[in-house]
């Protein structure tokens, strides 16, 4: 069985920081990208930041500056810092890890969402 647990989430306000975390248990194989996406209020799903198994990294131009994705292969953990949030940050964040797991073969898999609200 294969289970994402995020934690992190929480409210800050603008000019804050808060770091996400995302791991994964159960039959894993092989881990090859981690992301985190998220969904604003109203707004589709978009794709804020990736990191390949070889540390490769990818950012929405909207958090490039901002936010840092990072992984612990021992741990098949991803992480998001996010520094100098804005109230547009606000939503909620799901994390993402693309894998050859032992129940369910290459696939993704998805957390069970995080919310982050940024606000005075």
């Amino acid at each position: 069985q294969v289970q994402l647990v995020e934690s992190g989430g929480g409210l800050v306000q603008p000019g804050g920081s808060l770091r996400l975390s995302c791991a994964a248990s159960g039959s894993i194989i092989k881990i090859y990208v981690m992301g985190w996406y998220r969904q604003a209020p109203g707004k589709q799903l978009e794709l804020v930041t990736s990191i390949t198994s070889g540390g490769s990294t990818n950012y929405a131009d909207s958090v490039k500056g901002r936010f840092t994705i990072s992984r612990d292969n021992a741990k098949n953990t991803v992480y998001l810092q996010m520094d100098s949030l804005k109230p547009e940050d606000t939503a909620v964040y799901y994390c993402n890890i693309n894998a050859i797991w032992g129940t369910r073969g290459l696939s993704d898999a998805w957390g069970q969402g995080t919310l982050v609200t940024v606000s005075s």
